[in-house]
């Protein structure tokens, strides 16, 4: 299954996150499956995002849209996002 990994910052996490959950219907439109958030602890407003997505050609057509874009800017993203086309290999256990 492929991943999406995105990192960035927000102006405000709490006002980021109305607005991505928001948004949750149009990324499983587009074959997102879910996935995880996290937090930078040190800051806050740093946001890394890993989600789990049908296809992978699909995930590279909603991250380059002019929809996320714009989705992206309501919520108060303030740099250029890192994003990370992933592949899982395998789990490891301890």
């Amino acid at each position: 299954m492929p991943y999406v990994l995105v990192r960035h910052k927000v102006t405000n996490y709490a006002s980021w996150k109305t607005v991505f959950d928001q948004d949750g219907a149009t990324r499983q439109a587009n074959g997102s499956q879910g996935g995880r958030l996290f937090r930078n602890a040190q800051d806050p407003n740093e946001v890394v995002i890993l989600l789990e997505w049908s296809d992978l050609e699909k995930a590279r057509q909603f991250t380059q849209s002019q929809d996320l874009r714009e989705t992206m800017r309501k919520a108060g993203v303030l740099d250029i996002p890192d994003i990370y086309f992933l592949e899982e290999l395998e789990q490891v256990a301890m």
